[in-house]
């Protein structure tokens, strides 16, 4: 089954927890954590998905854009994010190391995010023990960007080796994802899509969803 992880990126932060509301039909809830300096943006911390967990019971899907995240882990965990994603660039591949066994003590499922720059063989050394990989199909950093088709191999390849050495690890894809591209990027082996503004922006939200599950 198709899931889908709306992304609160393209929500009015001035009204989070109506908007939160909005997509309750969805599988999941994607909520992207930038620190200005592993990418050129910030955006929110622990206190908001703290005060996120408190207005649903969603699961939360926390992208860690930032460096260094094993300092993070903890403090993101006891907020209440369900599974953290890291990204493997963020790092030594000792301390990303470190940061998935910090998630394992926490208890929160494990994930390694991939920038469009990064092989997909780079999740090798971790994916017996991942719970997801994500796949950016997009330069992490903003919304609202265009779909880098080149990222469908990349999405091939991370499915190859799922498949391969952990089958039950799903696949992620994040970036420029709507009704025309969500195809393609199942097609490819994702089967859980963050949308932002293709869900946010649209007219019937809830229909959006359904539209971009039935891919």
């Amino acid at each position: 089954m198709i899931k889908i992880a709306p992304s609160i990126l393209s929500a009015d932060f001035a009204n989070l927890e109506r908007d939160i509301q909005k997509v309750s039909s969805a599988d999941c809830l994607h909520v992207d954590v930038m620190d200005g300096a592993f990418v050129p943006n910030i955006t929110i911390g622990a206190p908001v998905v703290q005060s996120i967990r408190r207005c649903t019971g969603m699961f939360l899907d926390v992208h860690l854009m930032v460096e260094k995240p094993a300092r993070y882990i903890e403090a993101f965990a006891q907020a209440g994010a369900d599974l953290l994603s890291v990204h493997l660039e963020a790092d030594h591949p000792s301390r990303i190391a470190e940061a998935l066994r910090i998630m394992d003590r926490c208890g929160v499922k494990k994930a390694a995010a991939l920038r469009p720059i990064t092989k997909a063989e780079a999740i090798l050394p971790y994916i017996e023990e991942l719970d997801l990989v994500l796949v950016m199909t997009v330069e992490p950093g903003f919304g609202g960007q265009a779909f880098m088709d080149s990222q469908l191999e990349t999405i091939r390849r991370v499915r190859a080796i799922v498949n391969q050495y952990n089958p039950a690890c799903e696949v992620e894809v994040d970036g420029g994802i709507t009704p025309k591209t969500a195809p393609l990027v199942v097609e490819a082996g994702a089967n859980v899509l963050v949308a932002g503004s293709a869900i946010y922006g649209a007219a019937d939200i809830p229909a959006a969803i359904a539209a971009l599950r039935g891919s």
